[in-house]
């Protein structure tokens, strides 16, 4: 009797700068990555952290009021789901029968959010999810996300899961991607261009180990996407010589693991545009498994348990009280706890 087959896609994790607090240009960037993706056969793309309109970088270089300018600009410049910016991405999925995972900040009413949109190969939204906890100062931009965006996705090419940036150093976030079988992991980056030589906890080699070692805990395969820092980022946002020291250009350091956690792909330079690619296949998921699996037989529940919960973080919930009369109708007296 033949072996199970096992998904055996070529993906790829993008290096390039987004057209800075300009979602269209961007989108038409996105694309062409995606065309050039196509060419070379790649059946899963994966975008930075933030992608669209760009990741925020004056909350790192000023107080919140010199920042202040730039505020109107990136929520105009965030995307709204099921907007008509939103559905070019996945048109442009359908188009190059492409799976697509970007990141991107989005409006939702009037707050923003750090998500991740995965659509598939004909251009179905799979999943939308948002950072759990915007890092530090991220939070003067960005609202929270809830248990409902831990979630890995069933598909046709493997169980996905995505994370932004530090998730990956929240033990228990982890853990919770770990115990629902994920197989493909996006890790999505900003670029490693801040701070540098200042901050080590910022830089290339303790982040790109984390994005390394998710795959060792996890088992599964990683695709770190992380952006660049262009040069008109920097002239825009770096008006003095201090500024100019704490941002610089490039940061780019896309990578590609494997379940045993080796390096997949050709890295490029920091300052270079383009794809980091790789063949993957599923099946050596099992010959790590086999080793550790953190939420299988390498557990140990009976000593420590996760509590995962996924209930979406709604803020405002229409709930019909008895006796209210809504659309003709007379809302029931809620069920006693004892009802069976």
């Amino acid at each position: 009797m033949p072996s199970r087959s096992h998904p055996k896609p070529r993906v790829a994790a993008v290096q390039a700068a987004p057209v800075f607090l300009d979602v269209d240009a961007t989108i038409d960037k996105a694309v062409s990555l995606m065309a050039r993706a196509a060419d070379k056969g790649v059946q899963l793309i994966a975008f930075p952290e933030t992608w669209i309109p760009g990741y925020p970088w004056w909350i790192w270089l000023d107080s919140p009021a010199g920042g202040m300018p730039f505020v109107q600009r990136y929520h105009d410049n965030s995307l709204t789901l099921d907007s008509p910016e939103f559905r070019r991405l996945a048109q442009a999925a359908k188009k190059h029968r492409m799976w697509l995972s970007m990141g991107f900040s989005e409006k939702a009413g009037g707050s923003l959010y750090m998500a991740q949109a995965l659509f598939d190969d004909q251009g179905n939204v799979v999943q939308t999810r948002r950072k759990l906890k915007p890092t530090h100062v991220e939070r003067t931009v960005f609202g929270e996300g809830d248990g409902s965006h831990l979630a890995v996705m069933e598909t046709a090419i493997g169980n996905i899961g995505s994370l932004c940036c530090w998730e990956h150093l929240q033990p228990l976030t982890k853990y919770a991607m770990y115990a629902q079988n994920e197989q493909i992991h996006v890790a999505a980056w900003p670029s490693f261009s801040l701070y540098r030589g200042a901050a080590f906890a910022l830089g290339p080699e303790l982040n790109n180990a984390a994005s390394q070692m998710y795959a060792a805990e996890g088992q599964c395969f990683v695709l770190a996407p992380c952006a660049t820092v262009s040069k008109e980022m920097v002239e825009l946002l770096c008006t003095d010589d201090v500024k100019r020291q704490l941002l610089l250009e490039g940061g780019g350091f896309a990578r590609i693991y494997a379940p045993d956690g080796s390096p997949m792909g050709t890295p490029l330079p920091e300052n270079e545009e383009g794809l980091v690619i790789a063949d993957i296949d599923l099946g050596m998921i099992s010959l790590a498994k086999a080793a550790a699996d953190p939420s299988g037989h390498y557990a140990r529940p009976d000593v420590t348990r996760l509590l995962l919960n996924k209930t979406p973080g709604d803020r405002v919930v229409a709930q019909a009280l008895p006796g209210m009369v809504v659309g003709g109708e007379l809302a029931a007296e809620p069920a006693s706890p004892l009802t069976h």
